[in-house]
């Protein structure tokens, strides 16, 4: 198989819709999926953003099968934005069909409004959290847009879970994010990025160094 074969989604389908998604082809003994959600998509967020597709490639270097996919209302995706809450349904829409696709174990990892749409799917919903594996929050917001994220649901979480976030994060204070960390179940890490703002900005690459160590970390303990 041609790992690096990218090929378009048809059929991905949210109540909302059809969700405009990419895959990239993984290798066939994988023993895992991943899935890579984007950021705000009213702030003009998408699965092509800097940030989601550097993650991918991460995930993708080992051999995973990795769905990117727009959130309902963003870029090809039908539908209207929903402030999160339906936003939750079309990842749980990602989900399923990975999980019917492959039948294998997910990652998930969800930049800024992705992650936190993440977490949520992935620790909140029974249905759900039997699929995951792991989950990487890269640039979690707290305070963004007028509106305050709240991740008390973590001290349930059992999963190993990564946090990923600039010292310059201007959506996410250090003391802020440290609190949302001491009340995760463990196993929580996280990994401050120094000098890196909300967007990795110039900082990609150490974003991507710490997201590898974590993988091969819980994961997969041989490098690809």
């Amino acid at each position: 198989m041609n790992t690096s074969l990218l090929r378009s989604v048809d059929n991905l389908r949210g109540p909302a819709g059809r969700l405009e998604a990419l895959l990239n082809l993984g290798r066939q003994d994988a023993p895992y999926v991943a899935v890579v959600c984007h950021p705000h998509p009213v702030f003009g967020g998408t699965m092509h953003n800097k940030v989601v597709y550097h993650a991918m490639k991460t995930l993708h270097s080992y051999g995973l099968p990795v769905l990117r996919f727009n959130f309902r209302g963003a870029g090809l995706s039908e539908g209207t934005h929903d402030n999160g809450h339906g936003e939750r349904d079309d990842l749980r829409a990602a989900l399923d069909w990975m999980q019917q696709e492959y039948g294998l174990p997910i990652l998930f990892a969800g930049f800024s409004f992705g992650s936190s749409v993440g977490l949520r799917v992935c620790c909140g919903d029974p249905q759900v959290s039997g699929m995951i594996s792991g989950m990487a929050a890269l640039g979690l917001p707290v305070s963004a847009g007028g509106r305050e994220y709240h991740y008390s649901f973590l001290a349930a979480c059992s999963q190993p879970k990564l946090f990923i976030s600039g010292t310059e994060d201007r959506y996410g204070p250090r003391a802020a994010i440290e609190a949302v960390v001491a009340g995760a179940a463990p196993p929580a890490k996280l990994v401050w990025i120094e000098g890196a703002d909300h967007f990795f900005l110039g900082k990609l690459e150490q974003m991507q160094l710490a997201l590898r160590a974590w993988i091969e970390a819980y994961f997969l303990h041989d490098s690809p």
